[in-house]
């Protein structure tokens, strides 16, 4: 007889030893549009709706309705990132705070990774349930190669004349969750998060001379942290084919990137912000089932996020230590506070399902900060998707599920090439767009 406690942990432990060698699909900034492909193929919907055993994700209370599962895929990601400069600027070298970008278009490398994903849920009783759920987030994932700064020594490649630059960033939310149906209408959740994360960046030696710990700010491999948070979610019937839902999670503190206290503020603090998210589900037949998601993303609430990259440099280059990279308000990405809106439809035909969905949110990153954001082009708005679900047998089916997240421009100008006297009308923009499929398999017992 299979045991579904013992394979639920070879497949958990196999996807978690994966995850760290991969980008993470991401839409919303660097979170990521949706968790589990049902959701995925409904615009990353699902807050007042039980599909799967990757719900724990989105709001714990649904796992209570998905019964005993296993839920495992793959999603294919293909992130297409770069950036364009318009003209060389002043490039009097970083002790003097001023440097230029060669002119021209560049690629990031690193265009296809593929993601598993995992979920189990099991039910207690006809009312309470546990689950295991892995959840990533990341997509600041790059590397540019075939580009020479100005006053860099000939033939020596990268963005910052320092070899290839680029980061990466990934991280892995392993939930535990107990949900609990407390009256035929409302259903509890609750998930334990322990989340594990890891970075590195090169080719950032230009930045040495605004840095408080020049040798900890690039160049020096991958760096791990790891921090514990919560989730909480409710889910609600409130007519008859009308429910809504609710969840929020905590910002959960991470241990510090002491391999990069010179580059992330706070000597290497790199969190995970908080988020909330509010859904309704209306179901006026069966077979139909329309969903409205909003979600906000508190990017706030980390200032290796959201410092701006100027005026701190700037303070620094004055003396003020703590607006230097890797100080107490340390220069980041300038990344704001994000609301991300979605709406997702669902056909039940009964051996399978059909689904079609959209996302949009604000935009993440100002006209601004698009200097320090060519390492992580987080511009993407808009979401289209659309999703499959067919059963293969009596206790088993395939989801699948294509999303498309067209490019987004953001353009803005070179703070560093901004001295008076030698020209201020360098501009630097960044784009991407996303395509992203996904395939999972269901096996209920």
């Amino acid at each position: 007889m299979i045991n579904p406690k013992k394979h639920v942990l070879v497949l958990a432990v196999a996807a978690s030893m994966v995850l760290p060698g991969v980008a993470m699909a991401t839409t919303n900034g660097y979170f990521s549009n949706g968790f589990g492909v049902k959701a995925k193929g409904m615009g990353g919907t699902g807050v007042a709706m039980s599909l799967d055993s990757m719900d724990a994700a989105t709001n714990p209370a649904n796992m209570v309705g998905v019964g005993n599962r296993i839920d495992a895929g793959v999603t294919w990601f293909s992130p297409i990132r770069s950036y364009t400069v318009n003209q060389v600027g002043p490039f009097l070298g970083p002790e003097t705070g001023a440097f230029s970008l060669l002119p021209g278009t560049y690629d990031s490398d690193n265009e296809n990774f593929l993601i598993p994903n995992f979920g189990w849920n099991h039910m207690i009783d006809d009312v309470s349930s546990i689950g295991i759920t892995l959840a990533a987030n990341g997509g600041m994932n790059t590397e540019y190669r075939n580009v020479t700064a100005p006053g860099a020594p000939s033939g020596t490649p990268g963005t910052f004349g320092a070899g290839p630059a680029g980061i990466d960033l990934m991280q892995l939310n392993t939930l535990v969750t107990y949900a609990r149906k407390v009256t035929d209408q409302v259903s509890l959740g609750i998930s334990g998060i322990f989340a594990f994360q890891r970075f590195k960046a090169i080719g950032l030696e230009a930045f040495g001379g605004f840095s408080t710990s020049p040798a900890n700010l690039t160049g020096n491999g991958y760096d791990t942290a790891t921090g514990f948070g919560a989730k909480f979610g409710i889910t609600g019937e409130v007519a008859p084919g009308f429910s809504l839902g609710a969840s929020y999670q905590t910002k959960i503190s991470m241990g510090k990137f002491d391999n990069y206290a010179g580059l992330f503020a706070e000597k290497g603090g790199f969190d995970i912000p908080s988020t909330w998210s509010l859904g309704a589900k209306f179901s006026p037949a069966k077979m139909h089932t329309l969903l409205f998601d909003y979600q906000r993303i508190n990017y706030t609430d980390v200032g290796s996020i959201s410092n701006p990259l100027m005026p701190n440099l700037g303070a620094c280059m004055a003396g003020v230590a703590s607006n230097c990279l890797g100080g107490s308000n340390g220069a980041g990405f300038g990344w704001e506070d994000i609301n991300v809106y979605k709406i997702g439809y669902q056909y039940d035909a009964g051996k399978w399902q059909a689904r079609a969905g959209f996302s949009t949110n604000d935009q993440a990153v100002p006209d601004t900060e698009t200097l320090f954001n060519i390492l992580a082009p987080g511009v993407v708005k808009n979401a289209w998707s659309l999703g499959l679900t067919t059963n293969i047998g009596k206790n088993s089916s395939l989801d699948f599920s294509f999303t498309y997240a067209p490019l987004v421009k953001v353009k803005g100008g070179n703070p560093l090439a901004a001295i008076p006297g030698l020209g201020d009308t360098q501009t630097v923009e960044i784009e991407m767009k996303q395509y992203e499929a996904a395939v999972n398999y269901t096996w209920r017992y």
